[in-house]
């Protein structure tokens, strides 16, 4: 068979990260049955459903151009594609008559595709209608920078953003849109820009942090990744494989917390000469959280945040 790397990472619309380490962690079964609840470009599942038999791939992606690109590259391998949000990935599991899968693989955040194609609103970088919609439906970024509180702008930066001057920023936006809307990705950076110090101007585009903060809000990500990670555990099998790749700081501490927790065993406290909770550990960590490699970064500098982090399922959940 011709080197499932080499195929998987072809494509351009969107260049799976930590490709080989992820497949790797999953140890793909030709029989086994697995799931990938962010399809982008379908490079990660391409490279699962190679490696099938008598085994099955469900794909999902909740953006109707991922689902289309991963349809194509999917054709003729045991996949199936699915236009859904994966908090809903044990609902489609069961609408095509599966109980429960042997590896899940969630990808988290924008996908090369979605930062390039200018139309989609999510860079900075080209003029586009303020859109940054995931699913291509809902409200808009543009909906948001155009309604919400001084306050609630100011905290959704802060928060999802991590951005230091989200009040100056908060403030110059509410200020601009008395006079329009603000409709335009460039529109929004030149307001940003001009809200900042100018010392802040020299540390990378300064509506870097805004961006990402408000695409976290249109889409829900953060609310939408806790749900998928406690969904996505309940649909493995015993033995299974749960793994997930983030891209920013909020999203990896989310999942390391999540994690910890499924590992967590006897909560008793430590006085008790016997444990009487009952509780042992449903999930097991079996290798330390993976970083892209040198070469990798070299060939696709955006992975440079990325990171791996898998756990085991050891038995179903106590109650």
């Amino acid at each position: 068979m011709k080197d499932v790397t080499d195929m998987a990472g072809g494509g351009q619309y969107h260049i799976p990260v930590l490709l080989e380490e992820t497949i790797g962690a999953l140890n793909i079964r030709p029989d086994g049955i697995y799931l990938d609840g962010t399809a982008g470009g379908g490079g990660h599942s391409f490279a699962i459903a190679s490696r099938l038999t008598s085994g099955r791939l469900v794909s999902l992606d909740q953006d109707p151009d991922a689902i289309k690109e991963a349809g194509a590259r999917l054709k003729g391998l045991p996949a199936t594609v699915v236009q859904s949000n994966f908090t809903e990935m044990d609902k489609v599991l069961r609408d095509l008559g599966i109980d429960k899968v042997d590896g899940i693989l969630l990808d988290i955040g924008v996908s090369s595709h979605q930062l390039d194609e200018a139309a989609r609103g999510f860079s900075f970088h080209a003029d586009a209608p303020l859109d940054m919609r995931m699913s291509q439906s809902g409200e808009t970024a543009a909906d948001l920078i155009n309604t919400l509180t001084e306050s609630e702008l100011s905290r959704i930066f802060y928060t999802f953003g991590e951005e230091k001057f989200s009040r100056p920023i908060a403030r110059a936006i509410v200020k601009a849109r008395e006079d329009s809307p603000i409709t335009t990705t460039l529109q929004l950076a030149d307001i940003i820009r001009e809200a900042v110090p100018a010392a802040a101007r020299r540390d990378g585009h300064p509506a870097r942090r805004v961006f990402q903060a408000l695409r976290i809000a249109v889409n829900r990500e953060l609310e939408c990744l806790e749900k998928a990670l406690t969904t996505a555990f309940d649909c493995l099998n015993d033995g299974g494989i749960l793994a997930v790749i983030t891209f920013h700081s909020l999203e990896d501490r989310i999942v390391k917390q999540h994690f910890s927790a499924l590992r967590q065993g006897c909560t008793c406290p430590r006085d008790f000469p016997v444990s009487v909770c009952g509780r042992t550990p449903a999930a097991e960590q079996f290798q330390k959280p993976i970083t892209a490699s040198p070469a990798e970064l070299e060939q696709n500098p955006r992975s440079r945040s990325a990171k791996l982090r898998c756990i085991r399922r050891l038995h179903q959940r106590n109650p």
